[in-house]
């Protein structure tokens, strides 16, 4: 099964992209590593407790502040854009985990946060949110609608627009994911990325490739958000027009302009995990991890524990967040 996933990944043939495609180099990630480091929780790799996934280790970005990778990309954004966020203030578009992440940052950076999110949506994403002071706007309607409103009070109100992934900034900050695996596990020759917007897989893709020679990226999406597996398979930016999976985070229609390149050329495979898939992440990883991660941060994990991917090179799975909604959690301990 893995080899003719492979088959299909030689046939899909990535093209080449110009020079001039925007990317963020790797001096600059370094650069945004050094910037948003006081700010962060240590994320160290573990080893996977599981004796069948003995090649795997951890990132646990679910114990990263706010509770997911997305406050790298947030602060950087902000920090590099400081002197108009503090005084127009900032507004994002998010599911939660990055308006948790924009919120947590401009507080301390001392800005005023709105984050447009979804009616519906995971509350105790809402509720982080308003803990860190930020202002919510709910909206009806997919990630599209979200972005739409943002950019529509971003443009009325004068505000400082903080997308989720499709700006070089956030790109650069979650960059530091990738960098942080490079330096810690040089040794790592499988690195598995959840995949909604892209800005994680192609930061972090980015700097594997420019450390770890011969590395494989690989981005991992559930089948009811397929976006980016359609793209690599069809050869072009694909965009859904709904989208049906629990994990929430990775409920975007379609990868950012700026990412979809950026994948194009440094990401090596894509693959997806079923619904099943995800809750048995989650259940393995509280039971036998013993880290609490919400269904969007455990889609890596799930597709080594499921064979989607090799078992045997030494890997890393991004755990890319733990704000997991209580629902979910109880159908994980009932």
């Amino acid at each position: 099964m893995i080899e003719r996933r492979r088959e299909v990944a030689r046939r899909w043939a990535r093209p080449t992209m110009p020079e001039t495609a925007p990317a963020p180099s790797l001096d600059s990630i370094l650069a945004a590593a050094r910037l948003i480091a006081p700010v962060l929780m240590p994320t160290p790799l573990l080893p996977a407790r599981a004796d069948a996934l003995g090649a795997l280790r951890l990132k646990p970005e679910n114990l990263q502040r706010t509770g997911s990778f997305k406050i790298r990309g947030a602060y950087h954004k902000l920090s590099r854009s400081l002197e108009d966020a503090r005084a127009r203030g900032v507004v994002a578009y998010s599911s939660g985990n990055h308006g948790q992440a924009v919120a947590c940052a401009a507080s301390l950076l001392g800005c005023r946060a709105t984050v447009v999110m979804p009616e519906g949506g995971v509350v105790e994403k809402r509720r982080g949110v308003e803990a860190y002071g930020g202002r919510v706007v709910l909206c009806q309607g997919g990630s599209d609608e979200r972005r739409r409103i943002a950019e529509d009070m971003a443009h009325e109100e004068g505000l400082v627009l903080v997308p989720p992934y499709d700006d070089l900034d956030v790109i650069t900050g979650q960059a530091s994911v990738g960098l942080e695996i490079a330096q810690e596990f040089p040794a790592v020759r499988q690195v598995l990325v959840p995949v909604g917007g892209g800005g994680l897989l192609g930061g972090s893709a980015l700097a594997l490739k420019a450390l770890v020679p011969g590395v494989r990226v690989i981005g991992v999406e559930p089948q009811g958000a397929n976006d980016l597996w359609l793209s690599f398979a069809r050869g072009e930016h694909v965009a859904l027009a709904q989208v049906d999976t629990a994990a929430d985070g990775l409920r975007t229609q379609s990868v950012g302009d700026l990412n979809y390149p950026i994948l194009r050329q440094w990401v090596d495979d894509v693959v997806t995990v079923t619904e099943d898939e995800i809750l048995s992440a989650v259940e393995a990883l509280l039971w036998r991890e013993k880290l609490l991660v919400e269904p969007s941060g455990a889609v890596a994990y799930a597709a080594f524990a499921a064979g989607k991917v090799s078992q045997d090179l030494p890997s890393a799975a991004v755990l890319s967040g733990g704000n997991i909604a209580r629902d979910y959690l109880l159908r994980v301990v009932g």
